[in-house]
């Protein structure tokens, strides 16, 4: 049996607004992969319906502005997108991950289209020049990977450097 880990949303001032827990998939030096349940919902963000039960497959990085989740139905497994949160790097600890999500995010469909959402709320945030430069570096990073693969990206590997 693989270890459990607990995943701790927090928001852009480092305080926790969502808890749940993972199966820990595989871990490296910068990153871990973690398969968890979603136990809320549902939820809709922009054209992905996330229904309590569904599958998600998600890398953390401790070096990169973002993490990945790949969303599965509950029922088929069949993939229904990724959701790429912008966040600060991640705290990767033995029994848990801080992630400080800034509101923006990537949707991927498995058709290849994209949509950008909360940007108003990103918009919002008082971040330093600093942060917001890579925050877009984040998003254009994300979005190359997306072209190079034609929309079908898996999830990025935690030992692969981009």
């Amino acid at each position: 049996m693989r270890s459990q880990i607990t995943i701790h949303k927090l928001d852009q001032q480092g305080i926790e607004v969502w808890r749940y827990s993972g199966r820990i998939l595989e871990r490296s030096d910068h990153s871990i992969s973690l398969e968890a349940h979603f136990s809320c919902g549902p939820v809709v963000v922009s054209r992905l319906k996330i229904y309590p039960g569904d599958r998600s497959v998600e890398v953390f990085y401790n070096n990169r502005w973002y993490n990945i989740f790949a969303i599965h139905d509950q029922q088929h497994d069949r993939l229904k997108g990724w959701y790429c949160n912008i966040t600060r790097p991640a705290r990767i600890e033995a029994n848990d991950i801080y992630s400080e999500d800034l509101a923006l995010d990537l949707i991927v469909y498995p058709d290849g289209k994209w949509d950008i959402v909360d940007e108003e709320e990103y918009a919002a945030l008082e971040l330093s020049a600093y942060e917001r430069q890579q925050v877009d570096q984040a998003l254009g990073e994300l979005k190359t990977l997306v072209k190079q693969r034609r929309g079908s990206f898996a999830l990025i590997p935690p030992n692969n450097d981009l």
